[in-house]
């Protein structure tokens, strides 16, 4: 299903942080929303969650907006992986996974033996079926992070949200769970997620969001988008844009020359 986002403006008393966003995200796409902190990148992915009504504006997926949606329906087209989320004490990756197919229970509908392979799959598919009985709480960051992802494609809705899913991940980490990501939208569905790392967003996205002061200033293919003018538009530094060898995605890399107003810093060593 298709996700559009129509003339968004939200925010919170006194301040506004996304002004009049548009979007539109076919099935099957990669979307990496990039800026400065602050910029409104996770204000607008939360609103696609129906975590933060806009002030105004639509939200739509397959033609249904979101906001008009009991959370049960909304729950059946839109999911969202918040940073650092925190799983219930003491359980196993199994019974997180278990999580994802909640909104697909009811009173004349429980557990069902197709439950049990939909969260098999979703293990399988991230690589975490050898730790189904292992607790959460005792993985490595990146076992974490591959069995939230489990649980978000055991929920399978057509929308994807992730805020910021390798924070905090090392670099080989960082990739598989990018790869993962790319293997979601393989499989249709559509994904967008925000991310700080604009070299990764620049390499894993099909559609790279530049946001700056809530407002949208740039969006296209990376390969169009990324240059040293928006760098220096979104977060004020100069900086080269090489082409990574094999599938040519930009490479950004900043200039070690201070800033005109930057301050001097001494530094002072042990002896």
């Amino acid at each position: 299903m298709e996700l559009v986002v129509e003339g968004v403006r939200s925010g919170y008393p006194g301040l506004v942080a996304v002004d009049g966003v548009d979007l539109r995200v076919p099935p099957g796409q990669v979307v990496a929303i990039v800026g400065p902190n602050g910029c409104g990148k996770s204000t607008l992915l939360r609103g696609m969650a129906r975590l933060h009504r806009p002030l105004a504006g639509r939200i739509t997926v397959g033609g249904h907006d979101v906001w008009k949606l009991r959370p049960r329906q909304a729950a059946h087209h839109v999911t969202l992986l918040p940073q650092a989320p925190v799983a219930p004490e003491g359980i196993t990756v199994a019974g997180l996974v278990a999580y994802g197919r909640h909104p697909h229970q009811g009173l004349f509908r429980q557990w069902s033996r197709g439950d049990e392979r939909i969260a098999a799959e979703a293990m399988a598919a991230t690589g975490v079926t050898g730790l189904a009985g292992r607790r959460v709480d005792r993985l490595s960051g990146g076992q974490r992070q591959r069995c939230w992802l489990a649980m978000v494609l055991a929920q399978q809705t057509p929308v994807t949200l992730l805020d910021e899913p390798t924070s905090a991940l090392d670099l080989g980490h960082q990739v598989e769970v990018l790869g993962l990501v790319r293997s979601v939208a393989g499989g249709g569905r559509t994904v967008v997620m925000v991310l700080h790392d604009i070299a990764s967003a620049a390499r894993y996205a099909d559609v790279l969001v530049a946001m700056r002061d809530g407002k949208v200033v740039a969006s296209g293919p990376p390969k169009d988008v990324v240059d040293s003018a928006l760098i220096r538009a979104l977060y004020d530094v100069d900086a080269d844009i090489l082409s990574a060898p094999g599938d040519g995605a930009p490479v950004v890399v900043p200039s070690t020359a201070p800033k005109a107003n930057a301050k001097a810093v001494t530094v002072v060593s042990a002896k």
